[in-house]
């Protein structure tokens, strides 16, 4: 069954802000990467923007994460209200995730096009043609 979880955006707050939602929910982060432990070829990034949160995940209630990442300056769009929220799916198959991913971007505006991610996934963001933005993401099974 697919998995529906909320995405944040921040401008190099998203540490912060999720350190005030531990406070808040409790817990503890389930991932916590920067950007420096993942570098990406292409990407050049300031030695402050290395130490920004590439992926952060705060397990809240029984099934859901909050999740996020900050945007460093000239990497995609900036946050901004209106894209600072992502809706992120998590489907059960790659071939799940290219039907969803091929269905929900008709007509919209393909951000990362869906491949096999850095980090292990196979993975894809856009905004559909409603303006709401959407991550696909397919965690293979761990062998």
């Amino acid at each position: 069954m697919i998995k529906v979880n909320a995405y944040l955006n921040f401008a190099g707050r998203a540490e912060e802000a999720f350190n005030f939602y531990r406070s808040v929910f409790g817990g503890e982060f389930s991932s916590l990467v920067r950007f420096k432990d993942m570098p990406m070829e292409g990407v050049p990034l300031s030695p402050a923007a290395q130490e920004q949160i590439l992926h952060i995940a705060l397990p809240i209630g029984r099934d859901d994460v909050l999740m996020a990442s900050d945007v460093p300056e000239g990497h995609v769009a900036p946050p901004r209200p209106g894209n600072t929220v992502h809706i992120s799916l998590h489907p059960d198959s790659k071939e799940e995730a290219d039907r969803i991913f091929r269905g929900l971007s008709a007509g919209g505006r393909i951000e990362q096009a869906i491949s096999d991610a850095p980090w292990g996934d196979y993975y894809g963001s856009f905004e559909d043609k409603f303006g709401i933005n959407w991550m696909v993401n397919y965690s293979p099974p761990k062998q």
